[in-house]
């Protein structure tokens, strides 16, 4: 499959790709396995809301080798416009997906992001979780830009093991500048900003049940265990997002995909 073919709704402007998760899957194997480039944006409410407010990010996410939905809202208003193939892609599932696939091809692994510590437990998760799994290398960047010496550390450090998979768990909008601002510099193939999977798939942050999931409701459980941190996110962007796409598909408002995207 390649994903020049794959239909994209418009989401308030930002492409985003008509796939389900195995598909999604396929398309970053065969990235890998055709040695081309390309970054990953798995995209929700809070995403298109960023682009919304700043168009060099909407640039960023519509030059994405895939923009995938990671909440049923994006995936409702893609069947709403048509796009029957369009399925909920979430982060922590797409991550899982793609290292199990990885161990019969012999595909490696390089995990960036997360707090102190988080990047060593997920290799150990992931390695008991998929024997044979190949990470070939981690890097727990600090919370600010990197410095000079830091970019080249990491160039360093990656240019020795160029992984086929460079996983980013920082969280929105910062994994997808970070992935379109590395991706020529980085010895590596497909990029993959997941944002919270690196806490999930190492226990630290409870993921919702499926049928949390199911109703479009994940947010509240994300928001119930860390409120300090993302009421502002949810409280403020739903509202607007519910607004905006309203006026979208009343035709009231265009909003139309950058030119600049793959398609």
């Amino acid at each position: 499959m390649s994903e020049h073919k794959v239909e994209r709704a418009n989401v308030l402007g930002v492409g985003v790709h008509a796939l389900d998760l195995a598909s999604a899957a396929q398309v970053l194997s065969d990235t890998v396995t055709a040695r081309k480039k390309g970054y990953v944006s798995v995209t929700g409410v809070h995403g298109v809301m960023e682009a919304t407010r700043d168009p060099a990010f909407t640039s960023i996410l519509n030059r994405s080798l895939l923009v995938v939905a990671d909440g049923m809202p994006l995936v409702w208003i893609g069947k709403i416009q048509g796009r029957s193939g369009i399925a909920r892609v979430y982060g922590p599932d797409l991550m899982l997906k793609v290292c199990e696939a990885s161990v019969e091809k012999g595909q490696t692994h390089f995990l960036y992001g997360g707090n102190e510590g988080v990047v060593e437990e997920l290799r150990a998760a992931l390695v008991n979780r998929y024997p044979g799994i190949q990470i070939v290398g981690t890097y727990t960047p600090p919370f600010r830009p990197l410095t000079q010496r830091e970019e080249t550390q990491l160039q360093d450090i990656v240019s020795n093991c160029s992984p086929d998979f460079f996983w980013v768990g920082l969280s929105t909008p910062k994994q997808e500048r970070f992935m379109a601002r590395y991706l020529d510099e980085l010895d590596t193939r497909v990029m993959i900003g997941v944002g919270a999977a690196f806490d999930i798939h190492t226990g630290r942050t409870k993921d919702a049940p499926s049928w949390i999931k199911n109703l479009g409701l994940q947010w509240a459980h994300r928001l119930m265990q860390e409120p300090r941190r993302l009421w502002k996110r949810y409280l403020m962007n739903n509202p607007v997002f519910l607004v905006l796409m309203g006026l979208q598909l009343l035709r009231l408002r265009e909003f139309s995909l950058d030119q600049s995207h793959n398609s």
